[in-house]
């Protein structure tokens, strides 16, 4: 699953320390599957967090290469700071995607909904959403919020889920697809 579009998370003007030869480096979040991502940006070319750029197969405005994914615990600090703006970003341009998960989302296990999933939701709240959604579908976190008041902020509780999905803290994956070997893109 490879990503077209992405959104700066840092970027490296000599790359990492640790870097035989120094060239730079930035780290991507990618629009739709969430793939973390270092890439070597074009010569003369500096980014910033928050920066959209592209990184699909075609011709690269910004990006000269992609080395490959990486984990959310390889990210700089200024990484780690930016990804939760970047999922918000992410879940704003996207947000049909996002709130059709609170229509569509099914059981995990026979004692568990993927709507217990989310942080902040527990059973009582996971059976007024369900309630809720066979009236009529959600149409945006809005919505959500407005008909079932007492359910926590739908789209933080998203945000800290794919967070938590990238950072390995989670057994199923919702969001985003499961690590892979570093550098493998």
């Amino acid at each position: 699953m490879k990503d077209e579009n992405g959104i700066v998370l840092d970027f490296l003007k000599r790359g990492h320390a640790a870097q035989m030869r120094s060239h730079p480096i930035a780290q991507v979040l990618g629009e739709e599957y969430l793939n973390i991502l270092e890439v070597v940006p074009r010569d003369d070319i500096s980014l910033k967090p928050q920066d959209p750029v592209y990184i699909g197969e075609g011709k690269r405005d910004a990006v000269k290469s992609i080395i490959g994914r990486v984990q959310a615990n390889k990210l700089t600090a200024t990484a780690q700071s930016e990804l939760p703006f970047a999922i918000e970003k992410i879940i704003d341009k996207n947000e049909k995607k996002y709130v059709d998960f609170f229509n569509t989302s099914g059981a995990v296990t026979t004692r568990q909904h993927q709507l217990e999933l989310l942080p902040s939701i527990g059973k009582k709240h996971m059976w007024e959403l369900l309630d809720e959604r066979k009236k009529k579908p959600f149409e945006s976190f809005e919505d959500i919020k407005t008909r079932v008041p007492l359910v926590p902020n739908p789209k933080k509780a998203v945000i800290k889920r794919i967070t938590e999905e990238l950072e390995g803290d989670t057994k199923w994956h919702l969001f985003t697809h499961p690590p892979r070997a570093e550098r493998e893109y």
